[in-house]
């Protein structure tokens, strides 16, 4: 039987029988449930309960009381994610975007903000948000985490070149990796309190060795205590995130052993490398039955033109926000695959930079890329590059046209054969 209800004068149906909604707080946790009343209609019921455990068991115990089915609860920062580790067993939880679910004016309190998202989920108004499962969400923390660290370790590198450009040290002008063997010996060595240039020089290693005396000449520089102190703490920072990194690495391989299958399949990808795989499976996990299609994955990612069209004319294409550390990892890779040869993307790179630019040309790059990942992820196969003349072979008349329209801009005039069979 479906019962009519009453919200700000619109009537709208119950869809959910026993909802729930949290109003969820650093500290604590506002909750709304609705039921039916004994005399007919509906009839809600407003608790707090604080966020530690004990207060989330409290929670999860007081809704099963209630007869309560659903959950909903907004995307607020981190704070959702205790109360959803509690209940997703128990309790079939939906993440909705806080855009969505605009509070009505006029009414700004936590009470009231449970009780209008309640009244959203009884009518079945509200769009669940993407939420991997556990092994999914433990493999994102730490593929996060890594990336994290990653930067870090980069602008300790980039804090180094400062240092040294202060000190008058250019050994950066000499060595390709001021943090290769050579030129950390090299560092250490300074740090210790040896400047001679001679000495510095000869710590060269392999093919540095033969430009001693360009070292010679770079390392004469003024590196004094201060510097001694920067450097000195710089490279032992370096090396702390390096062996934090290792352990992140070794953590990720061990749980992503069950979706190693995913990992080597997206490996295939021209551009995509392990790191960037273990990414992808991470944001996205590897059920693709959540996205209906390659566009909805696309559209979640932010990887497609936004859609704001109104009485015949197009207002923006703007895409929306999604996942950052999935646009990191899908721009390092449609970054690397730009460089290659004899590659679809590649081509598809060129083919929009010429037209469009550098910045939507990878964004192209990228959307060919998690559409890639879609399919793949739905099928099993492995990726088939459609080639480098893929554009020439789909239609060569317009190639033509176009490659005599650039050599008449350049002044020629340009007259066609056909080639002999």
């Amino acid at each position: 039987m479906i019962v009519s209800f009453e919200v700000e004068g619109v009537v709208m149906e119950t869809v959910v029988e026993h909802p729930a909604a949290l109003d969820v707080h650093k500290a604590q946790v506002t909750v709304c449930v609705r039921a039916p009343a004994p005399g007919g209609g509906r009839e809600q019921q407003v608790a707090e309960f604080a966020t530690t455990v004990p207060g989330l068991l409290a929670l999860r115990d007081w809704l099963k009381a209630h007869g309560v089915t659903q959950v909903a609860m907004e995307a607020s920062g981190v704070y959702w994610k205790p109360p959803w580790a509690i209940l997703e067993d128990e309790f079939e939880c939906l993440l909705v975007n806080a855009r969505h679910v605009k509070q009505v004016p006029g009414r700004k309190t936590d009470v009231s903000d449970a009780a209008w998202l309640c009244q959203l989920l009884e009518a079945g108004l509200l769009k669940a948000s993407f939420v991997p499962p556990k092994p999914i969400r433990t493999l994102r923390n730490l593929t996060r985490y890594r990336k994290a660290q990653i930067q870090e370790r980069q602008r300790e590198a980039n804090r180094l070149h400062k240092i040294l450009e202060d000190s008058a040290i250019k050994l950066d002008c000499v060595a390709t990796d001021i943090l290769g063997a050579s030129a950390r010996a090299m560092l250490d060595a300074l740090v210790a309190g040896s400047t001679d240039p001679v000495v510095l020089a000869e710590l060269a290693r392999g093919r540095l060795r033969a430009k001693i005396p360009a070292l010679r000449e770079a390392l004469q520089g003024r590196f004094d205590s201060e510097h001694a102190l920067v450097v000195g703490a710089i490279l032992a920072h370096i090396d702390f995130l390096d062996e934090q990194i290792t352990l992140l690495c070794d953590a990720i391989e061990e749980q992503i052993r069950p979706f190693a299958q995913a990992v080597e399949l997206l490996c295939t990808i021209p551009g995509v490398q392990r790191r960037t795989a273990e990414v992808i499976v991470a944001e996205i996990g590897v059920d693709m039955s959540v996205f209906p299609s390659a566009g909805h994955l696309a559209s979640w990612a932010g990887l497609c033109p936004g859609n704001d069209e109104s009485a015949g004319k197009r207002r923006s294409g703007r895409t929306r926000k999604g996942s950052a550390w999935l646009g990191i990892a899908l721009t390092e890779a449609a970054q690397a695959v730009s460089r290659t040869k004899h590659t679809y993307l590649a081509a598809q790179y060129r083919r929009l930079r010429a037209r469009r630019g550098h910045k939507k040309a990878i964004g192209a790059v990228k959307h060919s890329i998690i559409v890639a990942c879609w399919h793949m992820l739905t099928t099993g196969e492995l990726y088939r590059d459609p080639g480098a003349d893929h554009f020439t072979r789909l239609d060569p008349d317009k190639q033509t046209r176009r490659l005599i329209a650039q050599l008449e801009r350049l002044g020629h005039t340009v007259t066609l054969q056909k080639a002999a069979a």
